[in-house]
């Protein structure tokens, strides 16, 4: 007898009554089809910001980044900020992946392929920002620790911003290698049902030689589990390690302890709201409401809604010690830089507050947490509010320092530093558009694994066939005694 324990109240993870062959056929079709017009509007406008990007890498790296509107005491500026925004959006797709994984969580399946995605791309836009920002760029090699004949020139290990080399290389190499195991079987299904030469020799290639026997499965779900121990701790530590390019200065307004563990909730938030939008999207395009359900979205709701206070709590606490330190440093950063509305930067202040603490509180709700409209609206404020988040910290604690002859004018971007911005979401949307197009952007493998425990079909029929199974089971007791 094989009693099912999967609860006949929780909602189907696949709606419709699928079997095997129609989820490989409904997943597999967008790569299959010719692109629609949408998709190459979409690529092109991509493609585009990416090259004004490249140009204003190369106005920068040809005149230096006095291109950029830094001054005498922001020396880090739009850079800095976006460079941390994009790490953070990075940490959503691994910790759906791993932890998800690793606790057992089915609703994982339907969104973890495209998140993974999300997160290499975004970990290629936020390592550039410290590359460019060197001025430099071909004396790079300075900063390597390898063994040289330079003497004395050595990179300095107790740096925080060498460890963030060396988290977010590792961090980028594992998210990879998961993402990539994931795909073999999902390439070899592509392969198989290839119709011209060229499309079966590519995914022939990209799929390792895959032929579904039990030992390809066994190693493919053994490298998870590991890759899933390996990214847990990583998750926890490339944001925590970006914090510490903060919290172990003097500055006020940075030295602080409570920058890493909020950091990290505060890159969990805003990488699950950048998950949002793009299934939000892909879920309409290439409809596929059946795999990414509204239960779905309603579990990364609440994710949002937790993480989101956790930040707000984080803010209040600094606003707090800020004045019982009774220091009139701190307090000037975080009451008068900040929290005043009529300081130079107290728009962004509560533009933040605004957008990362007060809005999410819509998510209690049920209705609201399921509303597909509201959910693509907040996943989009929150990402504002997260970006407003990091630049508030790196300006407002920047442009007045301890000298008063020294502070500097306002400081804003100039179109140089939009434009590195801008072709950052060209590089993302580029990769994520040819990524939707060319991959199965959910794991068809795991959506099966799922499907006979979870699936819509699956629960209606389940209750009678454990009724009779019971049945069996006392008469077959009975008999036995």
């Amino acid at each position: 007898m094989s009693l099912k324990y999967e609860s006949q109240l929780r909602e189907p993870l696949v709606y419709g009554s699928k079997d095997y062959h129609q989820v490989t056929e409904d997943i597999c079709r967008p790569i299959e089809v010719k692109p629609s017009k949408l998709w190459y509007i979409g690529f092109f406008i991509a493609v585009a910001l990416l090259m004004f990007g490249s140009y204003s890498v190369f106005s920068e790296v040809t005149y230096g980044v006095g291109q950029w509107n830094l001054n005498k005491t922001v020396g880090w500026g739009w850079d800095i900020t976006n460079f941390v925004w994009w790490v953070g959006i990075g940490h959503a797709g691994t910790l759906i992946s791993a932890i998800l994984l690793l606790f057992r969580q089915g609703w994982r399946t339907g969104v973890n392929r495209a998140a993974e995605a999300m997160t290499i791309f975004a970990v290629m836009c936020a390592g550039q920002f410290p590359i460019w920002h060197m001025g430099r760029v071909w004396m790079a090699f300075f900063v390597m620790p390898y063994p040289n004949t330079r003497g004395p020139l050595w990179v300095n290990f107790n740096s925080p911003l060498l460890w963030d080399v060396f988290a977010i290389s590792t961090y980028f190499t594992v998210s990879l290698l998961f993402w990539y195991s994931g795909l073999l079987p999902d390439f070899a299904t592509v392969r198989d049902r290839a119709k011209t030469k060229l499309r079966k020799k590519l995914y022939g290639i990209a799929s390792f030689g895959w032929s579904g026997s039990t030992k390809h499965w066994q190693r493919q779900e053994s490298l998870a589990l590991v890759l899933a121990g390996l990214a847990t701790p990583l998750v926890l530590s490339v944001h925590t390690i970006v914090s510490f390019d903060f919290a172990t200065s003097v500055i006020p307004g940075w030295h602080t302890t409570i920058f890493p563990p909020y950091f990290v909730a505060g890159a969990i938030f805003s990488g699950f709201a950048m998950v949002q939008t793009l299934m939000l999207v892909l879920r309409k395009v290439y409809s596929l409401e059946d795999y990414i359900t509204l239960g779905h979205i309603e579990a990364m709701n609440k994710v949002i809604v937790l993480t989101g206070s956790i930040v707000g709590c984080a803010y209040l606490t600094e606003l707090f010690m800020a004045w019982y330190s009774q220091n009139k440093y701190e307090g000037y950063a975080f009451w008068y830089s900040r929290a005043n509305l009529f300081s130079p930067y107290g728009w962004a202040y509560w533009a933040m507050m605004s957008c990362n603490v007060i809005s999410p509180q819509i998510f209690w709700f049920r209705k609201m947490r399921r509303n597909i409209f509201v959910t693509f609206f907040m996943s989009i404020i929150v990402n504002v509010g997260m970006w407003f988040e990091r630049f508030v910290i790196i300006v407002t604690s920047l442009y007045r320092d301890y000298l008063p002859s020294s502070w500097s004018v306002y400081y804003s971007p100039s179109i140089w530093e939009i434009g590195f911005y801008l072709g950052t979401f060209g590089l993302f949307f580029t990769c994520f558009f040819l990524f939707s197009k060319y991959f199965p952007v959910i794991a068809i493998a795991e959506i099966k694994h799922v499907l006979k425990t979870t699936g819509e079909s699956y629960k209606e029929n389940v209750g009678h066939i454990e009724e009779k199974e019971v049945e069996e089971f006392v008469h077959e007791y009975a008999h036995a005694h």
